[in-house]
């Protein structure tokens, strides 16, 4: 079993998880909240060239419940440049096992930028071509096909807290950052204090694994506030933070159909690790993920995804 490690800022989660908490939340509202969330969903919506990826066969049919791909991609993005992914979690949603699997991509990963030729980081493909290279850097990588993808600004995420009303968490973990304390026990938590909290890492013995499970928190105090719709009183700010913090390429259509047929399965997730090392190449840190690492994970992903055929070597 792989567990998920996550480098700076990874607020993927909490961004994905207002998306789909709008489309589930639809059915029992109002038309007007119907139409916000089709107008929201319509102003994020990001057309790439290819409509299949070249790893599919035959194109995804959610109504026969095919198993579904999805890069979330956290970006840090600044007014005249593009930036950088700051994450990468593939999501893989099986409706027929009802199970879901989370992979996160360390940022400095190195494996080959498709398109431009080179070995680098990971995280550099999309600087270099944006979205679509970095999905076909990552389909190269663990060579599985990324049916979908959500786009997502880091600066979203105080704002996501903020949405919901402050999340409330278990801390096990007596320390202060950020210019906060945070003592032991329950504790509720603001947009600007749910950032600090799950930022700190270096005085956590348990280093990354500690950070990841207080992001695991704060990710699902979000998603068990956000589905107590009675609980939001400014449920337009929800619309907001999405609007103007993420974009994909899936539609509203897709979206409904996605929560009509693959809702259950979010109730089974298991995350996973690439794992690897560090190491300097001319100078340059990177992360080695060794090639028999690399073939094993792409093959449970294509288990999950119901895909034939042994995984490719990149060598």
């Amino acid at each position: 079993m792989r567990e998920t490690k996550k480098k700076k800022r990874k607020w993927l989660w909490i961004s994905l998880s207002i998306i789909g908490l709008l489309v589930i939340s639809i059915g029992g509202y109002a038309y007007y909240i119907f139409q916000s969330a089709a107008d929201t969903v319509a102003s994020i919506h990001e057309d790439i060239d290819r409509k299949v990826s070249e790893k599919r066969t035959e194109e995804v049919v959610f109504t026969e419940k095919d198993p579904i791909s999805i890069l979330l991609m956290g970006v840090d993005e600044r007014e005249g440049d593009r930036g950088r992914s700051d994450s990468l979690i593939l999501m893989t949603v099986n409706p027929n096992t009802n199970s879901t699997q989370m992979v996160s991509i360390p940022r400095d990963t190195r494996t080959e930028i498709i398109g431009k030729g080179t070995q680098d980081k990971i995280n550099h493909a999309y600087a270099f071509g944006g979205t679509e290279m970095a999905l076909n850097t990552v389909e190269n990588f663990l060579d599985v096909p990324v049916d979908y993808f959500v786009k997502i600004n880091m600066e979203s995420f105080k704002d996501t807290v903020d949405a919901v009303g402050g999340v409330e968490v278990n801390n096990t973990l007596d320390f202060s950052y950020g210019g906060f304390d945070f003592p032991n026990g329950k504790i509720t938590l603001n947009g600007e204090k749910a950032l600090a909290y799950t930022r700190m890492r270096y005085e956590d013995p348990r280093g990354d694994f500690g950070r990841q499970d207080r992001q695991r928190q704060v990710i699902e105090g979000v998603m068990k506030k956000g589905a107590n719709v009675s609980s939001i009183t400014k449920f337009g700010d929800m619309f907001n933070v999405v609007r103007n913090n993420v974009t994909t390429n899936l539609t509203f259509d897709q979206m409904w159909d996605i929560q009509a047929n693959y809702k259950a399965a979010s109730q089974n997730l298991t995350q996973y690790q690439v794992k690897g090392s560090g190491d300097k190449i001319n100078g340059i840190y990177y992360y080695i993920v060794p090639e028999e690492e690399r073939l094993a994970l792409s093959q449970q992903l294509k288990d999950h995804l119901e895909i034939s055929g042994n995984t490719a070597s990149t060598n």
